[in-house]
């Protein structure tokens, strides 16, 4: 355990200096939520439609934001493949499992600043202030694993280049289409809801949104899908690393 916070410690340094990148993971979902929110005042009432209304918009945001932390990941880890940093720590006697929980652990908090700035601008922008918006960023804690994996999983098979369509351009446009943060799923069919609720995104989104309603009874009924998906990627991140190791 030591060796995987030291290696944590060296990496959230890495992190606090390349502030641009963790920035950019905020200021677009807080862009979007504003925007949406915009549209949303200028839906006419007769309408009834509440798709952007904040307390269903704001949770979706936040899962949808996090999923850049996936690029994150893959950047800081491909970046240290592809120098000798990464060959003088293939020598010392820590484990795969050392190497991904050191990349992973300072990932977390970054997230939960990203959910906390996002909830502090949909607070301006109308949604009640309570104690469920905490219990959110708790149920978010999954989702958060799952994308940290993700990109840990990219990063260690693919170079700085590759990663960045992958996770950047085709992992958010994925989270996007398949979560529902922003639109209601029933409208691309039954099959598509089907095979998006096999997913963890569409299931994150809904346990936040239940989170933030203080409906804690419904969380359990979907965050189990994304507990499932975040222990099995990560497991999937650390047998890949591991091998990768053994061949170099």
């Amino acid at each position: 355990m030591k060796r995987t916070l030291c290696f944590a410690k060296r990496n959230l340094k890495e992190i606090v200096r390349d502030p641009i990148s963790a920035g950019f993971g905020i200021v677009l979902p807080i862009t979007l939520l504003i925007l949406l929110t915009i549209i949303n005042s200028n839906i006419p009432k007769e309408a009834q439609e509440n798709m952007f209304e904040i307390r269903l918009l704001a949770p979706g945001i936040g899962v949808f934001g996090l999923s850049f932390i996936a690029l994150f990941a893959a950047l800081l880890i491909s970046k240290d493949r592809s120098s000798s940093f990464m060959l003088r720590l293939y020598t010392s006697p820590m484990t795969g499992g050392n190497f991904i929980l050191g990349y992973a652990l300072p990932l977390l908090p970054m997230g939960v600043v990203q959910l906390a700035v996002c909830f502090a601008v949909a607070i301006g922008l109308g949604l009640p202030f309570s104690v469920n918006l905490l219990a959110c960023i708790a149920v978010c804690l999954p989702i958060m694993v799952v994308n940290i994996a993700i990109g840990l999983i990219c990063g260690t098979l693919l170079n700085e280049k590759a990663v960045g369509g992958l996770c950047g351009a085709l992992l958010t446009n994925v989270t996007a289409w398949l979560s529902g943060c922003w639109f209601s799923l029933d409208l691309l069919g039954a099959g598509f809801r089907k095979f998006a609720y096999v997913l963890p995104f569409a299931n994150a989104v809904d346990a936040a949104r239940a989170a933030v309603d203080g409906r804690f009874s419904d969380v359990t009924g979907t965050l189990w899908v994304v507990c499932a998906w975040a222990v099995g990627l990560m497991a999937l991140a650390i047998v890949i690393f591991t091998h990768k190791k053994k061949l170099k």
